[in-house]
């Protein structure tokens, strides 16, 4: 697939920002870990990995807006269009030596994601995705799941962690969903679980209390191949609103009502 000139350089950035990370990720024990809080932490890889996108992202295009986890806000001489990335989704997995995490980059454009690219660096597999143009995972072309019936159909979520206050609420979606459905996994990472979505490997994912930098990327790439991606307030944007719902079109419906519930 040959895309924009922009995708070309989300996807050059992010391989650049996972080479880097791989190599840390094979060192993980000699990492200078800092706490940011309970559950959340920050390493000299994530840090490092922020870095080479910035340099890469804005060096290629120096009047757009930056919205990242470690560097926060830049409004950005063009207010139009804005990069809005994560360096390392699924830190903790990562500072555990589990090779489940990723490199989330989104453009948006007027308040509209245009591009997405979800690079797990560890695996080897970049999904991502322009408006109008699908989705793809490396050279193939993905396409969420066909599965029509609930029971067969499995779901991933993230649980909170530590004493966050959303904990109760996630239980009881559980509760809810999980007799009619074939299994829930929690795997550590907003944006692979997405991309997963999107890939046809899980039939929905949901989840609350997110950042627009976990969810930017993988909503245009969830409807890129065909699904659904809507905020638990359906009226509500999925980036500003932090929370996310997304499925096959057959299944949707239905497992929003369970969620929403």
């Amino acid at each position: 697939m040959i895309g924009s000139a922009n995708l070309n350089i989300m996807l050059k950035a992010a391989r650049k920002a996972g080479r880097s990370l791989v190599k840390d990720f094979r060192e993980v024990e000699n990492l200078q870990v800092s706490s940011k809080g309970a559950g959340d932490f920050v390493s000299r890889a994530d840090i490092m990995a922020e870095k080479i996108l910035k340099e890469e992202l804005m060096g290629a295009r120096p009047t757009y807006g930056w919205l990242a986890e470690e560097g926060g806000a830049d409004e950005g001489q063009d207010p139009t269009r804005r990069w809005i990335v994560d360096p390392l989704d699924g830190t903790t997995n990562f500072l555990h030596g589990l090779p489940h995490w990723a490199i989330s980059i989104a453009l948006e454009h007027k308040g509209k994601i245009v591009a997405g690219v979800i690079f797990d660096a560890a695996k080897d597999e970049m999904f991502f995705a322009e408006k109008g143009t699908g989705a793809w995972m490396n050279e193939t072309r993905i396409r969420v799941s066909d599965r029509h019936r609930m029971i067969e159909s499995i779901f991933a979520t993230g649980v909170p962690f530590g004493g966050r206050a959303d904990l109760p609420e996630t239980l009881k979606d559980l509760a809810r969903i999980m007799p009619t459905c074939a299994g829930v996994r929690r795997w550590g990472s907003a944006a692979l679980d997405m991309a997963y979505v999107a890939a046809g490997r899980y039939e929905g994912y949901w989840e609350r209390s997110l950042n627009a930098w976990d969810v930017a990327a993988g909503e245009i790439i969830v409807k890129e191949a065909g699904g659904f991606c809507q905020a638990m307030d359906a009226e509500d944007e999925v980036v500003e609103s932090g929370t996310v719902l997304c499925g096959n079109e057959v299944i949707f419906d239905t497992f929003a009502k369970i969620i929403r519930t």
